[in-house]
C-alpha cells in the first residue's frame, strides 16, 4: 500500500452507512455503484463507508470509482482478524492504486460481546497489522479516536484520526492532541431542512441510539455537556453543537467551523426524514456539491 497525503482527501467528503454492497442484493449493489460514481464526478474528496464495513464493501466502492479516495469509516476490529484484513486489503489497494485508507475502530461495549480493554485491543491489532505479510503500515490507516489516549495512538501509529459525532470544540482539542502533522477528518451529520423543529426531529431519531453508547456520552461529558442534554434524544444545545441543521449554505458555514478548528477534512453524513436517516440521498449530495462548488 501507499501512504496517502492529506491532500488526497480534499476538504470535504461524504460519509454513508448505505455503501455496503455485502448487505444488499444485485439491485442494491448496482445502486451503490452508480451513487459512488456520481459522488466522484461531483468532486467530493473522499468517500467514507460508514457503519462497520467489511473489506469486501471497500473493494466494491473502489471498483466503482476511478480517482476518489475511499476509506472505511470504520472497520470494527472485533469482527475482522488483523491478518485476514491485511491480506484482503492488499487486494483492495492493488485495485485502488494509492487511493484507499483503512479506518479502524473499537466499536462499543453494548454492541460487541467480547469488548474489553479497547485501547489495549487496538494496540494489539496495530501490532498484528505491522507484523502481517503484507503489512498495513501506519501511513495506510486511520483510527476512530475520541479520547486523549486513542488520539495519541492515532498520531503515533497511523495517518491520523477520524472522530465521529463530535463538536468543533472536540476538533480543536483533537488537533492539539494529534499535533500539526496528523490527519484530522471528523464526521459531521447534516439535515438539509429549513424547518428547525422538523430538522431536530430527524436528528434526534438518529442521535437517540448513539446516546445509549458510553464512548460517545463520556466524550460529550468531557466537552461540558450534562446528562440532561442526553434526554429526549438530545437537547437543542447538543443538537446544534453536533449537527448542521438547515440549508446548504448553513452546512458550508458549519463545515468551515470544523476546518477552522483544525480539521483537514470533514466527512458529511446526510440524514433524510423520508429514508429514516439512511439510504442514498443523491439529491441532497448534489445540492451540497453545488453549494460548495470549487471548495470541494
Amino acid at each position: 500500500m501507499t501512504s496517502l497525503t492529506h491532500e488526497a482527501f480534499g476538504r470535504v467528503g461524504i460519509w454513508s452507512s448505505a455503501l455496503h454492497g455485502s448487505r444488499t442484493d444485485d439491485a442494491g449493489r448496482k445502486a451503490i455503484a452508480e451513487a459512488v460514481a456520481e459522488l466522484e464526478e461531483l468532486g467530493y474528496g473522499a468517500l467514507w463507508i460508514g457503519g462497520s464495513p467489511s473489506p469486501d464493501d471497500a473493494a466494491a466502492v473502489v471498483a466503482a470509482t476511478r480517482t476518489v479516495t475511499v476509506a472505511t469509516g470504520i472497520l470494527n476490529i472485533w469482527s475482522h482478524p488483523a491478518e485476514e484484513v491485511a491480506a484482503r486489503i492488499a487486494a483492495v489497494e492493488e485495485a485502488a492504486r494509492g487511493r484507499f485508507i483503512l479506518g479502524l475502530g473499537v466499536s462499543h461495549g453494548p454492541m460487541v460481546p467480547q469488548y474489553a480493554k479497547p485501547y489495549s485491543a487496538m494496540v494489539a491489532y496495530l501490532d498484528a497489522l505491522d507484523a502481517a505479510t503484507p503489512s498495513v503500515e501506519p501511513g495506510e490507516r486511520v483510527l476512530a479516536a475520541l479520547g486523549p489516549k486513542m488520539l495519541k495512538l492515532a498520531a503515533d501509529r497511523s495517518l491520523g484520526a477520524h472522530p465521529y459525532l463530535v463538536t468543533t470544540e472536540h476538533t480543536a482539542e483533537a488537533r492539539e492532541a494529534l499535533g500539526p502533522d496528523a490527519l484530522l477528518a471528523p464526521e459531521l451529520t447534516v439535515v438539509l431542512d429549513t424547518d428547525p423543529d422538523r430538522a431536530r426531529t430527524t436528528a434526534r431519531n438518529m442521535l437517540e441510539m448513539y446516546l445509549q453508547l458510553p464512548n460517545y456520552t463520556a466524550n460529550l461529558l468531557r466537552l461540558g455537556f450534562a446528562g440532561s442534554d442526553f434526554e429526549g434524544g438530545g437537547s437543542v444545545r447538543l443538537l446544534d453543537a453536533l449537527f448542521a441543521l438547515g440549508d446548504a449554505e448553513h452546512v458550508k458555514s458549519r463545515t468551515r467551523e470544523y476546518l477552522d478548528a483544525g480539521a483537514d477534512h470533514v466527512a458529511l453524513q446526510v440524514l433524510t426524514a423520508e429514508e429514516g436517516g439512511a439510504g442514498l440521498p443523491r439529491a441532497q449530495w448534489r445540492e451540497l456539491a453545488e453549494a460548495f462548488g470549487d471548495e470541494l
